[in-house]
């Protein structure tokens, strides 16, 4: 019969890395084992935090299906988390390949292929009446004011093709911060009948503008576009990463924005000047891809597929 007290080589090597790991800090292994030793062991519930996360879903009225529409939308910010996550793995990276570029990518175009999918859920997954109820004791908050979708277009591409309007006498090198000012989703939050910024976009600047000059300053030289280019200067260019770049370029910029668009209309399908259930966003002029033509990579598209941006999609498809 083995001894119970035997150490087999594999433990006893594991034994004498960790040892040389904790001494490297002027660390005690055997402290360390000691407090592995009376540690509970790691439960399911435990590790993702369940409890907590179920409690975060307080919906402000009565009505069942506000719980889907605000459910749906903290599974939706977790998956911009892990996309943002991606993202900045391809950014930090001090060898950059295109093999290493293009797994990234595939993963973050795998989380926004699913994002699309469930929209179903926000389009045909709650009564329409339940919803234009709950939706009003919710206003000025708006999908509008997600910045981790904001964060997605600033890491993705250079700060200018973020951008609308710019006059003519604006340096194209000024400071982000000045640049700032003419942001293409600012179009978006204005009212109709003043052309004034909505509560919601004040609200939202108040919260995030600082956040996101700051961010769109740490991105200029390494946004998914300026790492592109500077593979294309060492030749390391596949398909394969072009392909997924296109791919994510489409899904972000058309394809999305669609899903949006369809659930808009089955909602709140009125007049704009009627519209007061998005935040105060004018979403018929806002968010349809053929009036915005945001493009984050324009040079891998040809003439003919950027003239036809955003209508090669069935909206009712």
């Amino acid at each position: 019969m083995t001894n119970q007290t035997d150490i087999s080589p594999e433990i006893a090597d594991k034994l004498r890395q960790l040892s040389e790991k904790f001494a490297v800090m002027g660390q005690d292994i055997g402290s360390y084992l000691e407090g592995l030793l009376q540690a509970d062991y790691l439960t399911y519930w435990d590790y993702i935090h369940l409890e907590t996360l179920l409690s975060l879903q307080n919906p402000r009225t009565a009505y069942p299906d506000e719980l889907i529409f605000i459910t749906y939308h903290q599974s939706t910010e977790l998956y911009f988390k892990l996309i943002l996550h991606e993202i900045r793995q391809i950014a930090a990276h001090e060898s950059l390949t295109a093999d290493f570029f293009a797994a990234r990518m595939e993963r973050v175009n795998r989380y926004f292929s699913i994002l699309e999918q469930s929209f179903t859920i926000m389009v045909e997954g709650m009564e329409k009446e339940q919803f234009l109820n709950f939706r009003m004791a919710l206003l000025p908050s708006s999908g509008f004011q997600s910045v981790q979708f904001r964060e997605i277009e600033i890491v993705s591409t250079d700060f200018s093709q973020l951008l609308v309007d710019v006059p003519a006498g604006i340096d194209p090198e000024a400071s982000f911060s000045d640049l700032y000012a003419y942001i293409y989703w600012k179009r978006g939050a204005t009212e109709l009948a003043t052309q004034k910024k909505t509560l919601t976009l004040q609200q939202f600047e108040a919260q995030y503008s600082e956040r996101l000059i700051r961010l769109a300053d740490e991105y200029r030289d390494r946004n998914l576009w300026q790492c592109f280019l500077k593979l294309q200067v060492t030749g390391d260019v596949t398909e394969a990463l072009i392909d997924q770049l296109r791919q994510f370029d489409q899904i972000v910029n058309v394809r999305w924005k669609l899903r949006h668009i369809r659930s808009a209309v089955r909602y709140l399908h009125k007049d704009p000047e009627d519209i007061k259930a998005t935040g105060g966003t004018n979403w018929q002029r806002y968010l349809p891809p053929r009036e915005q033509q945001r493009i984050f990579f324009p040079n891998l598209w040809s003439e003919s597929e950027r003239q036809e941006w955003g209508k090669m999609i069935d909206l009712h498809g």
